[in-house]
């Protein structure tokens, strides 16, 4: 997986639990971040570890533009493109160091 691709990501604590929407270059380094508590805030307020869903975009500017639409939406639009990808909410984590 290329370092320096803009991405949008969802993370969750649990399947149903607490979610965070947010915009990278490099998803590895950024979900590692968010997985070893380094980033203070609601993520390790609320142990939101899990990498739950993810979408590659051309530029950077594009991807902040489809997070703020994310972030506005309703929690339950934002459960449905989760269990769109995955019905289990399983950790993504394996899929993008592979």
């Amino acid at each position: 997986m290329d370092s320096k691709i803009p991405y949008v990501y969802i993370l969750a604590s649990k399947k149903n639990g607490a979610i965070y929407v947010g915009v990278t270059s490099n998803l590895i380094q950024r979900t590692w971040q968010h997985k070893n508590s380094e980033t203070q805030g609601h993520t390790s307020k609320y142990h939101i570890k899990r990498l739950v869903y993810f979408e590659k975009h051309e530029s950077m500017e594009e991807a902040i533009i489809r997070e703020k639409q994310i972030k506005a939406w309703k929690r339950q639009w934002k459960i449905n493109l989760i269990e769109k990808e995955s019905h289990e909410w399983k950790d993504l984590w394996e899929k993008i160091i592979s």
